[in-house]
């Protein structure tokens, strides 16, 4: 089983370290309390397992607790927030 979601602020990454590698989500800083979440990686090993999933879920629940909104970038983010309603209050679609 996967280790918990982590928030790496100096690599702008949350991340979660497995026995098969790193699964990460990339972000910028937008300003104005905005992130850009911008790139999801799960090593081919690990995919298939929700882990990419609950990665993106653990970063849109951090946002909300830190009261950031965010630009979803990345295909695979925009797919979750899409499918996911409980998110789409915090996508903003940049400046």
């Amino acid at each position: 089983m996967a280790d918990e979601t982590r928030h790496d602020p100096g690599r702008r990454r949350f991340l979660i370290d497995t026995e098969g590698g790193e699964a990460h989500l990339d972000y910028v800083d937008a300003g104005d309390r905005t992130l850009d979440y911008r790139h999801t990686f799960v090593p081919e090993a690990l995919r298939g397992r929700e882990i990419g999933a609950r990665l993106v879920k653990d970063a849109l629940d951090w946002a909300r607790e830190n009261g950031y909104r965010v630009i979803p970038s990345c295909p695979f983010v925009r797919r979750i927030v899409d499918r996911n309603p409980e998110y789409r209050d915090l996508v903003s679609e940049g400046k």
